[in-house]
């Protein structure tokens, strides 16, 4: 517990420091056209591999624009690496990504393409704690909506087939922009079924 509260309370700070330009939604809107063809003209994908951006916290979304360009700059040495998203976000000032973030949050996610099972419900509400997995709802919200202040995501309405990919990247160590490691630490301890299970459940939370 102890953890977890300095873990949130670390997340508060980082978000402040990295939302500390104001963004303007109406003036994102121009700036996401570049956006649209992957993450759909309203931030909700039609390509399932790619995420639902509509509705997530302008904090978070900063954040990882944040890290796609650090990603690039330091060599894959920091921040997150994906070589389309990096090139993308190398062109973007911080004016530019608080404008983006602040238009996409003001949009409103569609339905996810998950499947509600009982397995992965079990898992996103309470974990498990023999195999030392910590329950999703804990950071993400027993509705999947995310805690924006401390830079938990919204989970609630993603595509299925995303959420599959990003928990796979954090098990295997290939995505490492997590806070205090925490996914990394959660997603080592999953098997194959658990992954398809909690991705199936979570993107069916609305």
């Amino acid at each position: 517990m102890k953890k977890f509260i300095i873990t949130v309370l670390l997340g508060l700070s980082a978000i402040t420091t990295a939302n500390a330009v104001q963004g303007d939604a109406e003036a994102g809107k121009g700036k996401a056209a570049m956006c649209a063809a992957c993450h759909g003209a309203d931030g909700n994908s039609l390509v399932p591999m790619y995420p639902k951006l509509a509705g997530q916290s302008a904090n978070y979304l900063v954040k990882q624009l944040t890290e796609f360009k650090l990603g690039m700059t330091s060599g894959g040495k920091s921040g997150r690496v994906n070589a389309i998203m990096g090139g993308m976000a190398m062109a973007l000032s911080e004016q530019d990504m608080a404008d983006i973030s602040a238009f996409y949050a003001n949009q409103k996610v569609t339905d996810g393409n998950g499947i509600a099972n009982a397995k992965g419900k079990k898992l996103y509400l309470g974990g498990n704690a023999e195999m030392e997995i910590t329950a999703c709802a804990g950071c993400h919200g027993a509705d999947g909506k995310g805690m924006a202040n401390a830079g938990f995501p919204a989970l609630a309405g993603q595509n299925a087939e995303y959420l599959k990919i990003q928990l796979d990247a954090f098990r295997n160590g290939s995505r490492y922009n997590d806070l205090n490691g925490m996914m990394r630490g959660v997603a080592a301890n999953l098997t194959d079924e658990d992954i398809t299970a909690l991705s199936q459940y979570a993107s069916s939370l609305k």
